[in-house]
């Protein structure tokens, strides 16, 4: 028999497919409770408000992501790991889309969450830099200290809005598909491409093919 899971725990996934689904702007705490077929005072003793839901979604989030964001330990990566690091951006991205959608006004909201996002940008942004100069030291890539730090800049933008690109193309926003997603991490190896020396290309380009998506099924609408 599957153990209950508790009551704060359901709430926050919950919350998470109903963000996920209508955007965090249409849902209310009374909206969660209804869902859940709770009541609202039963929720609050769990959280006060629904920036208090938001914080404990943004640390999955966080954890989730500085689980896989690191180089190898003890060797030099491969292109089977640059794979394993798309795959893991696209599953974050995917399921955590409603915090790529309403960033702006989630961070605006809440300053402490503006804040802890601040350091979360700069740590990943380190742990970036120090994957690419891996995958140059591996001879995968070719590039030097000031072409990474550009790289790994230019990925960190697409990768944070690419849904709310998404968002300003699809006449419904909460109908994104896991295909516009996916063709958000293809931009970044599009990114990476000039830097692929020799030896890595054809393993690379394989890559590419895995992850490309045409653009108008990207920009299609769920049903």
């Amino acid at each position: 028999m599957a153990p209950r899971i508790k009551t704060r725990e359901r709430i926050v996934q919950n919350s998470l497919e109903l963000f996920n689904q209508q955007g965090e702007r249409s849902v209310s705490t009374n909206h969660i409770a209804a869902h859940m077929e709770m009541s609202p005072g039963n929720l609050y003793y769990h959280f006060p408000n629904k920036q208090a839901i938001i914080a404990e979604l943004f640390t999955e989030y966080e954890a989730l992501v500085d689980s896989f964001l690191r180089p190898p330990k003890g060797r030099l990566p491969s292109v089977e790991d640059k794979r394993f690091y798309l795959m893991e951006l696209l599953d974050g991205m995917w399921r955590y889309r409603f915090l790529h959608r309403d960033l702006e006004h989630l961070l605006d909201a809440d300053p402490e969450l503006a804040a802890r996002y601040r350091r979360f940008s700069q740590h990943c942004l380190i742990q970036g830099m120090a994957i690419y100069s891996g995958f140059v030291e591996a001879g995968i890539l070719r590039m030097d200290k000031v072409q990474i730090e550009s790289l790994t800049l230019n990925v960190w933008i697409i990768l944070t809005s690419w849904v709310r690109f998404l968002c300003t193309t699809l006449e419904d926003a909460t109908r994104l598909s896991e295909d516009a997603m996916r063709r958000g991490v293809y931009q970044v190896l599009m990114l990476e491409l000039g830097y692929v020396t020799p030896e890595a290309r054809d393993a690379v380009n394989a890559l590419c093919e895995e992850f490309y998506v045409p653009l108008g099924r990207a920009l299609e609408e769920t049903p």
